[in-house]
């Protein structure tokens, strides 16, 4: 690895309040197919389908949320992305931007992904609600059910290697559980139907609250990167 990168490793990681070496061959490059943040990659017809899915979801009225967006947050990355970050909602920023994980906890994400090679335009980022929750409470159970048929067709388009679910609500809504979230890291989950390991880790945003967690979100990190690593290319 060049040292200009090593150093930009180690800064990712003291970011994130994580002092630990890793091995100096250990960096992903970017996908090929790394798409500007707001657009899906290239891929086929998966972009395309990607594409008339958020169209679908931005004419969505299935629920009461379609009253009180902005704008409705489908997700953002590579169509053919290896690894899928799946959270819980859209927050204010999100609404307002129509993306993703932006603000601190995005910065924060950026720092984790990097931290373990992957650059944030290389993964597709994604959500369990599509639309942003009043006063960001917790997603209802009925806005769940309304979203769920365009995650699972995310999923489906993406394919990718490794899922990562970040937080409480979006790991137990994904895998249908009510474990707490401290019982969850560290288990092997598989999303329903398709094979596709689940890797539980915390929300950046209580990781920016909860500093002293950052490294049990490595650890959670790494068990990420090992399953990435042993499923190649295929």
């Amino acid at each position: 690895m060049e040292p200009a990168l090593d150093a930009r490793r180690h800064a990712l990681l003291e970011a994130m309040g994580i002092d630990v070496w890793v091995r100096r061959d250990a960096v992903v490059a970017p996908a090929a197919d790394a798409a500007p943040a707001g657009m899906p990659a290239s891929g086929g017809d998966a972009v395309a389908e990607l594409s008339a899915l958020a169209r679908e979801v931005a004419a969505c009225t299935a629920c009461p949320l379609a009253g009180t967006r902005t704008q409705t947050v489908f997700g953002v990355g590579a169509a053919t992305a290896r690894c899928l970050v799946i959270g819980e909602a859209p927050g204010a920023e999100e609404d307002r931007r129509g993306e993703p994980f932006v603000g601190r906890a995005g910065q924060l994400l950026n720092a984790m992904l990097a931290a373990i090679g992957l650059a944030r335009e290389s993964v597709y980022i994604a959500n369990i609600l599509k639309c942003q929750p009043p006063n960001n409470r917790d997603p209802q159970p009925a806005e769940v059910a309304a979203c769920s048929s365009f995650l699972r067709r995310q999923i489906a388009l993406v394919a990718p290697r490794v899922i990562l679910a970040v937080g409480r609500v979006a790991a137990q809504n994904l895998l249908g559980v009510e474990t707490p979230i401290g019982r969850m890291r560290g288990q092997d989950y598989v999303y329903a139907g398709t094979g596709i390991p689940v890797v539980v880790t915390y929300h950046p945003a209580y990781l920016l609250r909860s500093p002293g967690e950052k490294r049990k979100a490595w650890t959670d990190l790494q068990r990420a990167k090992r399953l990435l690593d042993a499923a190649g290319d295929a």
